[in-house]
This record gives structure tokens, C-alpha cells and sequence, in this order.
């Protein structure tokens, strides 16, 4: 059986074979009806373009990468499938704020005919798979910490790079959200509606987006004259990390009013933490995430937290990376995305 080809799909059509391709390509550049035409011409004739015929008459791959952590991946998981597929050991695992702002990246690639290429370990020193995954795409976006700094150097010096939740660094763009001011407000809230003024903070530093959620939440409490704890360390996907923070907060002289964590993963962990001390959220002490995953708007109490645009951070990524690759300007849609604080039960009546 001869193998349908581009031309009989533009003959079908009535359309040159540009057309056909820039309708698989970049779908956003052609008249609806074209599209259309276009789309029920191939279906018609079962007609399914070569991607590497595509990428060497373009000099590109066509598809974008996405590489972030997998919480849910496990050394075990690169032996061959059994009958029985592992289960999902936690809710809170899954979905995260990156698999959120992921789908706002398929949404988008869709959107302007880009392939995506999906990759993930549950630590940034996975240098190979990067590379591997950097090596089949023409643009990659990747959330901060996810790549080390000798990957990101590597990998900008051959394809553009966005690095989600990070500082523009050796040549990656980034997507900007305002976590500081989100992280202010929400402390802000605590005081002023709660009169909360004894508090714990959880989480850490280690990208600049969990370092802006810190200055947040000190700027505010600076405001209302009340001096910021200490970090108690826990890192978000690490419940045990989060365990050791509850437990070295409750063995303190003074009990802290409210928790404030720096995630929503942390924050759902530190619940349950309290729960097993026997004490009750939000009457005994209030909790409080960020970042506005699906567990915690089903969570009981409904966790309060700041949600981020993650959908919106997703698109935008694409965006940078398609003005990019068109030699375009590549700035953000939006210089600064906001968050909102989303008030549940988790810190108290109001």
C-alpha cells in the first residue's frame, strides 16, 4: 500500500503544500476554514506527517521539553512493568504545582503545533537524562533546582532554555511571579483578620522563588512590628523532613498560634504531623500553604494558601520559547504574574 504523503493531502485540500505544513506546525498561523480543510484531508487519507522529515528541511525538532521533578519516580521504576502497576503512594503528591503549570505547557504547545517531550528525576544530579532529553527538543523549560549548574550551562549553550522559579542565569530566561508579595499578603491576613502573632515558618531557600516567599513573609511581619522566626528546615515531597520541623516546633517552651510553610506539599504534611500530636487545625494552631494544588482545596480543613497562575506560567514559558525560536524579542506576556491568597478553614474562623 503506497504511503500517503504531504502532496496528496494538499491536492485533497486544494491547498499548496506549505499550507499542509504550517497546519501541523504552526496551526496559529492558518485561517480557521484552511485548517480545517487541512485537518479533514489528512484524516480522510490516514495521513500522519514525518516529524523527522519536518525537523531536516526546518533544521528543528519541532517539539519542546519540559524537565522537572518526579516525586513519584523511584529507582525501581527503570526495571521492566509487572502485572500490577505500583500505586500512588500519597494524595499530596499528586497533582503538584508542577504538573499544573505542565498541562498549561501542553495547552500552549498545542496550540502553536509544537510536540512535547516529557523528562523527570527526583534529583537535579541526573545530568544524562537531561542532556538526553535536551538533545531531541528545540527549547526546554525547566523548574529551578531541577537542573544543576553545569547542566544549565551546558544545555543554554545549544538550545534556549527557560528556567521556571529562577533568576535569569548563564543565558536561561525565567517566568516571573510575584511570590514575595503573595506570601505577604498572606501573612498579612493572618495578623490583621486572625491577630495571630506568634508564628513558625517551614521550608527553605533553596531557589530564589522559595527565598522571595521568605522575604514576604518577614517584610509583613516587619510591618506589623512583630519579629520573623527562624526557618525550621523541611523540604516540599519530603514528609519526613516535614515531621522533624512539626516536632521540633511543638518541643518548644511556646506553641506557636500559627504554621506558615512555604508549600502546600509541607503544609497538607504538617496537618497531619499536628493531627498526631493530638492537637486540632485551625483551633490549636492554624496552618497555611502556598501555591494552590488540587489536594488542598480538597483537604479537610480546605487549606488556606496563595495560588499561583500555573496554567498562565506554563503558556508563558511556551511563548517565551517560541519568540525565541522565531528570533522574535523573547519577553514574557506579562512582566509579573500575581498570585491570590485563597482563605480556607485551615486558619481559622474569620
Amino acid at each position: 500500500m503506497r504511503k500517503v504523503t504531504v502532496y496528496d493531502v494538499a491536492e485533497l485540500a486544494g491547498v499548496s503544500i506549505a499550507t499542509v505544513s504550517f497546519a501541523f506546525t504552526r496551526p496559529d498561523k492558518v485561517k480557521a476554514q484552511t485548517l480545517r480543510s487541512v485537518m479533514e484531508a489528512a484524516d480522510q487519507l490516514g495521513y500522519v506527517p514525518s516529524g523527522s522529515a519536518r525537523g531536516l528541511a526546518r533544521g528543528r525538532t519541532g517539539a519542546i521539553g519540559i524537565y522537572s521533578f518526579d516525586y513519584l519516580l523511584d529507582p525501581d521504576d527503570d526495571k521492566p512493568a509487572t502485572d500490577t502497576e505500583t500505586p500512588v503512594p500519597d494524595g499530596r503528591l499528586f497533582p503538584l504545582y508542577a504538573d499544573e503549570v505542565q498541562r498549561g505547557v501542553q495547552i500552549e504547545c498545542r496550540r502553536r503545533g509544537y510536540a512535547l517531550m516529557l523528562g523527570g528525576n527526583r534529583a537535579s544530579e541526573h545530568l544524562p537524562h537531561v542532556i538526553e532529553v535536551a538533545g531531541r527538543v528545540d527549547g526546554l523549560i525547566a523548574f529551578a533546582g531541577a537542573l544543576t549548574d553545569s547542566a544549565r550551562r551546558q544545555v543554554t549553550a545549544r538550545i534556549p532554555v527557560v528556567e521556571l522559579g529562577g533568576l535569569e542565569l548563564d543565558g536561561a530566561r525565567t517566568v516571573l511571579v510575584d511570590n514575595e508579595s503573595g506570601m505577604c499578603d498572606l501573612t498579612l491576613h493572618l495578623v490583621e483578620q486572625h491577630h495571630y502573632r506568634r508564628f513558625a515558618y517551614v521550608g527553605e531557600l533553596g531557589t530564589e522563588e522559595f527565598k522571595a516567599r521568605r522575604r514576604g513573609f518577614e517584610r509583613a511581619l516587619r510591618s506589623q512590628g512583630i519579629t520573623a522566626p527562624e526557618i525550621v528546615p523541611a523540604h516540599a515531597g519530603d514528609d519526613a523532613s516535614t515531621l522533624r520541623a512539626v516536632a521540633e516546633i511543638l518541643a518548644r517552651p511556646e506553641r506557636p498560634e500559627a504554621i506558615v510553610c512555604d508549600t502546600d506539599q509541607s503544609a497538607l504534611a504538617a496537618i497531619v504531623a499536628l493531627r498526631a500530636a493530638g492537637l486540632r487545625v485551625p483551633n490549636d494552631v492554624a496552618v497555611t500553604g502556598f501555591d494552590g494544588i488540587l489536594a488542598g482545596r480538597i483537604a479537610a480543613p480546605v487549606l488556606t494558601t496563595v495560588r499561583q497562575p500555573m496554567e498562565q506560567i506554563g503558556r508563558a514559558a511556551v511563548e517565551i520559547l517560541s519568540r525565541t525560536l522565531d528570533g522574535q524579542d523573547a519577553v514574557a506576556p506579562a512582566s509579573l504574574l500575581t498570585c491570590e491568597v485563597f482563605v480556607g478553614s485551615s486558619c481559622g474562623t474569620h
